[in-house]
């Protein structure tokens, strides 16, 4: 009975983890473009993009990964059976790479808290597509369950990545023809 309040609280916190995480590589591009501006635009840039990945991380990312976690112990607690299954062995590696890739966003927001700029705008270009391919595959795993095809799911991956570099150089060019884009 309790089991589909759970699940629907769970998707909701994968959902705005996600979001959270799709964003605050967005602000990463943003704070480290801000620092190449003349002064005083790039301090008060700096400044508002300080306090907006600070909300994001600590408002709504951080909450949603604790309480994402959360409901999924609990819905593990009510269905046991799936610690039993070889997608849900997969899914679990692909949920520890998500935290990988959360505890490395944490790392790069600390820094560019204290203005540390370690990586290049276009580096948090393809950083930002990392939670897009562990969300595609998470997705596929837990919609196909045990039917999931290896063989498929590890082109489709492949065909996934190269798309999206082929998307963020496309979008390189667009950008460098017209900065307002």
């Amino acid at each position: 009975m309790l089991y589909p309040y759970i699940k629907s609280l769970h998707l909701i916190f994968v959902v705005t983890w996600f979001a959270g995480l799709f964003y605050i590589p967005r602000l990463f591009i943003y704070h480290i473009e801000a620092g190449q501006k003349p002064s005083p635009d790039k301090e008060i840039l700096s400044d508002q993009l300080k306090l907006m990945t600070k909300r994001l991380w600590y408002i709504i990312t951080w909450p949603s990964a604790i309480l994402c976690t959360l409901t999924a112990i609990w819905l593990l607690i009510l269905m046991p059976g799936w610690l039993q299954q070889p997608w849900m062995h997969v899914k679990l590696v692909f949920v520890l790479m998500l935290f990988g890739y959360h505890f490395k966003c944490h790392q790069i927001f600390k820094q560019l808290q204290r203005d540390e700029v370690r990586y290049t705008s276009k580096f948090m270009r393809m950083w930002n597509e990392v939670a897009t391919i562990i969300l595609f595959a998470v997705v596929f795993l837990v919609v196909l369950k045990s039917a999931f095809n290896w063989i498929y799911g590890i082109i489709g991956m492949f065909v996934l990545m190269i798309l999206l570099m082929l998307g963020i150089r496309w979008y390189k060019k667009v950008r460098d023809r017209n900065p307002n884009a």
